[in-house]
């Protein structure tokens, strides 16, 4: 009878445990939705509800194999935009709770909008699907993609006749591309390589293995240092000029109070690094020394003014021309240049 009871007794405990349990797991995941929006700052603390703290002998964070019990965001743990990461929690009764979470960290001071007006208008070749886009003097370099269809091409600003184009094998898939001295370095979607060509005769001089760090290959641009490229993730790659597979540094993007991914065209000018993000009508301006996005462009009129009944012919096409932006996009029949105020 004692034996029945003792074990009804435990079984009872056991349920009360687990049920306690589940309520302080409810609320670390509450807690943490209820932050995922306002988000955390570099040397923010982490001020978990007092259902958690209560029961705890010790908390601590998870980042894959690494694990901390100092509770701030620190820049040398979390990057900047989500950070999956895993609560634990050591109760006082010897027991390990798991709660699985995403911490956004934005950048502390806001974004400005940039205002500007469109300066004039020059024709593109709506059949170009664009990725990857240059001007040099009066001169244009623009890298198309798609399968069957991807290539390289030269013309003058203002018309639309290659003065050299450059065809590449059917299976590639042609991303962005940057000029580096007398070199043109172009990236591929997901062939897993690059290419080095001859800026004057477009002659392939060779061609390079994709980094592992990076899932595919999207946006490229010279900071006059580095290659930085995209793989539409919130990162920044920089890469080794002399050797595109080694990756020298990685920078997070983050806005004040919004994280982003999908990073795509890049355009680096005058100490900064203009993004667009694939399927939004907008450009960053991105520090990147910090990834913090310090300013942004508001393209929807001009984007829907091209995109039409069509939503893949999207913002896709960045370059400079003195101090003025020229944008473009996939299928787009118009180059706008645009003044920035």
């Amino acid at each position: 009878m004692k034996k029945n009871i003792l074990i009804g007794l435990t079984a009872f405990l056991l349920m009360i445990s687990c049920k306690d349990n589940k309520d302080v797991l409810n609320s670390l995941a509450d807690y943490n939705n209820s932050m995922m929006q306002k988000g955390y700052h570099f040397g923010d603390k982490l001020t978990l509800p007092k259902e958690v703290t209560e029961i705890a002998e010790n908390i601590s964070i998870s980042f894959g194999d690494s694990e901390t019990s100092n509770l701030v965001i620190d820049p040398k743990l979390f990057t900047l935009g989500d950070n999956e990461i895993t609560f634990n929690v050591k109760t006082k009764s010897g027991e390990t709770l798991n709660q699985d979470a995403t911490i956004n960290v934005f950048a502390k001071n806001p974004e400005k909008n940039i205002s500007y007006e469109i300066v004039a208008e020059y024709p593109h070749d709506p059949n170009n699907f664009l990725e990857g886009f240059l001007l040099e003097g009066n001169t244009v370099y623009e890298s198309d993609g798609l399968k069957d269809s991807s290539k390289l091409i030269k013309y003058t600003l203002g018309g639309k006749t290659p003065i050299i184009e450059e065809k590449q094998a059917a299976d590639i898939f042609s991303e962005g591309c940057a000029i580096v001295g007398d070199k043109i370095y172009q990236l591929t979607y997901q062939n897993r390589v690059g290419f080095i060509y001859d800026k004057n005769t477009f002659k392939k001089i060779s061609e390079f293995p994709l980094s592992n760090e990076l899932r595919e290959g999207w946006g490229l641009t010279y900071d006059g240092k580095n290659l930085v490229a995209t793989d539409g993730s919130k990162n920044l790659f920089f890469l080794d000029v002399n050797d595109p597979l080694k990756v020298v540094r990685t920078v997070a993007v983050a806005g004040n109070k919004e994280a982003y991914d999908q990073l795509n065209e890049l355009e680096y000018h005058d100490g900064f690094i203009y993004s667009n993000i694939w399927f939004k009508p907008i450009i960053l301006k991105i520090d990147p020394k910090t990834g913090e996005v310090v300013g942004k462009f508001d393209f929807t009129k001009i984007t829907d003014e091209n995109i039409k009944n069509n939503k893949d012919h999207v913002l896709n096409g960045i370059a400079f021309k003195g101090d003025n932006m020229l944008i473009t996009g996939k299928n787009w029949s118009k180059i706008y240049e645009i003044s920035i105020k």
